[in-house]
């Protein structure tokens, strides 16, 4: 039932099923590879901190994401932003790639450019451009690869993918009109970034923006297609890892620069969104890296 999110219904994966985390700069496969072992199903899922992007080149089928389903046709790109529930039935035979690009991935390609956040953390389904196919084709080429500069090739695959689907999602929101809300929504993701270390409840976003708890949570979903809450929590969580990954700063030190008083309570918070303690996070980061690029 893709309209029942709870997370007892279902399941979190990382990549297509598996359990730990992301070993590489970026990964990725054939829709075939994976598909064809589950007769062309893959049940509703959700991957925690994965971002993923698929090129359907031949075949289709149907998504089922958020709880609304999308028809899949030859050439379509799919944009699946972390946390979002989606399933996909292929018709057998259909032919593309996965690319799945870890959070810690995104941050570093994004970093300063919170816009290009922001439009990528839309879902969505549109017609693949002329560049999508060879570019896909490149990606596929150097992760199977061993070449020399491999990682920094990924890299910048990655970040020219990225530009390209989020200049595809802008483009349609262009003409299309902004998005009922979305005005409201942008105004609430400016007060996130001032207050979030204030540890705000949605009540005082929706106060300092002079609408109902209701109302904002509302906009936030049909923005992105999360509530207000996970917006909140997501760029909490974000930061943590941002520290955790780029400065040797202890556990505790970023729990009191975070703004939480009981760095135990922190680890805590972030257990329950990541799966895993800081420090487990910090380690399984640190002996990936480790392993080459």
């Amino acid at each position: 039932n893709m309209a029942d999110t709870n997370s007892s219904t279902i399941l979190n994966y990382n990549l297509f099923g598996e359990a730990g985390d992301l070993p590489d700069v970026v990964h990725c496969e054939t829709i075939e590879a994976r598909s064809k072992l589950h007769d062309w199903e893959l049940a509703p899922h959700r991957h925690a901190r994965l971002h993923q992007i698929l090129l359907i080149d031949w075949g289709g089928g149907r998504a089922v994401m958020e709880g609304s389903t999308w028809p899949l046709a030859p050439r379509t790109l799919i944009n699946v932003p972390a946390g979002t529930v989606h399933g996909f039935t292929f018709t057998p035979g259909t032919e593309g790639w996965v690319v799945t690009v870890a959070s810690e991935m995104m941050d570093e390609a994004l970093e300063p450019s919170g816009d290009l956040r922001h439009t990528l953390s839309r879902l969505a389904t549109f017609p693949a451009d002329k560049t999508a196919r060879p570019l896909m084709e490149q990606i596929f080429a150097e992760h199977a690869g061993r070449g020399y500069a491999r990682a920094q090739v990924l890299r910048s695959l990655i970040g020219v993918l990225l530009g390209r689907v989020a200049r595809s999602l802008s483009d349609r929101e262009a003409s299309a009109g902004q998005a009922d809300g979305g005005g409201l929504f942008r105004r609430f993701e400016d007060l996130v970034e001032q207050h979030f270390v204030e540890h705000w409840s949605v009540a005082d976003y929706a106060g300092a923006l002079a609408v109902t708890p209701t109302h904002l949570s509302r906009v936030s979903r049909n923005v992105t297609g999360q509530p207000a809450s996970r917006i909140i929590e997501e760029r909490m969580i974000r930061e943590a890892r941002r520290n955790l990954v780029y400065t040797n700063l202890t556990v505790s030190r970023i729990a009191y620069a975070l703004g939480y008083n009981d760095p135990a309570y922190f680890s805590r918070v972030f257990s329950q969104a990541t799966g895993m303690a800081p420090r487990d996070f910090r380690e399984r980061l640190a002996g990936a890296n480790a392993g080459g690029g």
